[in-house]
């Protein structure tokens, strides 16, 4: 009996000593620099509030210091301008600057090419993307991982490195034989597959369940008319990524336009490439004026679809971030 006695005592004292362990580990604080104690005394906690304004300020302004003297020096006059060394705020404020960037560079015809061309370009790789996402991910061709992985390997190559096969390619179109220089087609085309959206778009067809394509099937309903009426409606967030970058791309782009239109179709010159032109005879300071109201589209736009955006550039690395939400039950009346 005492035997018996002595081990349930034992017993009890390691099922204690475990459990004041586990305990201990579970509340145990990680291992940094500084510890919880430090931080939460009153030195600690000014320490750390002035290091944390100090990090937001710079960053501050390093990221709009560059946007703040963009609009600022477009109000300067020439003289101050050029004068050395460069003031930091305008001390006689020119506004005038603008509209006179407005006038002599014509902004409005050059927004509207660098318009037509985006929407242009959206248009064709909205059609070719979503078809090649739809068909790796829900028709699966033979060897189609295979043609996902050179996809995704151009991704490594640099984007100048691309700029003379692209250009050789639009100067004398394979098969056809035709000189796309000079023709909008020559800024569409190159960026119609882009292998960032395609994976993106396939990512999320391929979170679309399998059961509402199969009920289609049975149904009767071919490939074309499920991609139509069932993947679409159901893509409408990826989708909307997919359009905002495929936009701003196209609004910020200046080498590619400068070699395909620059020179030869002066009525249909981009935005970039129109102020550009512009070096010659225009003072600097009307420049950088257009160059501002060149960026308040893009800021607006990303300030609008900022979350968009943000959703967009972690959609490759968290697993179901766009899954679609199965319905809600129908409830019995």
């Amino acid at each position: 009996m005492a035997t018996n006695a002595r081990s349930q005592v034992l017993d009890t004292l390691a099922t204690r000593r475990s459990k004041a362990a586990k305990a201990a580990r579970a509340t145990a604080m990680p291992r940094t620099l500084i510890s919880n104690v430090q931080r939460n005394s009153r030195r600690g906690r000014i320490i750390y509030r002035a290091i944390l304004a100090l990090t937001i300020v710079l960053f501050t302004l390093i990221f709009i210091g560059p946007i703040y003297f963009l609009f600022t020096d477009g109000l300067k006059g020439t003289q101050e301008f050029i004068t050395p060394p460069p003031t930091l705020y305008p001390h006689h404020p020119y506004p005038g600057t603008y509209q006179q960037a407005w006038d002599r560079l014509d902004l409005a015809r050059l927004m509207w090419n660098t318009v037509y061309y985006a929407f242009g370009a959206l248009a064709l790789q909205l059609l070719f993307d979503v078809s090649a996402a739809y068909a790796l991910s829900k028709l699966r061709p033979v060897l189609g991982n295979v043609v996902l992985f050179l996809m995704l390997a151009t991704l490594m190559i640099p984007v100048t490195v691309l700029v003379v096969p692209q250009y050789v390619t639009v100067a004398n179109l394979p098969i056809l034989n035709v000189n796309l220089i000079g023709t909008p087609e020559a800024i569409w085309l190159p960026s119609v597959a882009n292998a960032f959206n395609i994976y993106l778009l396939k990512r999320f067809f391929d979170s679309i369940p399998q059961d509402y394509i199969d009920a289609a099937e049975v149904d009767g309903a071919s490939r074309l008319l499920i991609l139509w009426r069932i993947v679409l409606p159901i893509s409408r967030p990826i989708l909307g990524v997919v359009s905002i970058f495929s936009l701003v791309a196209v609004w910020k782009d200046f080498l590619w336009p400068l070699l395909v239109e620059f020179g030869y179709t002066p009525t249909r010159e981009t935005l970039n490439v129109g102020i550009f032109q512009g070096i010659q005879g225009i003072p600097p300071n009307i420049l950088m004026a257009a160059s501002a109201i060149a960026a308040v589209p893009t800021i607006v736009f990303f300030l609008i679809f900022q979350r968009n955006i943000m959703a967009g550039l972690t959609a490759g690395g968290i697993r179901g971030l766009f899954r679609p939400q199965p319905p809600l039950p129908e409830t019995q009346p």
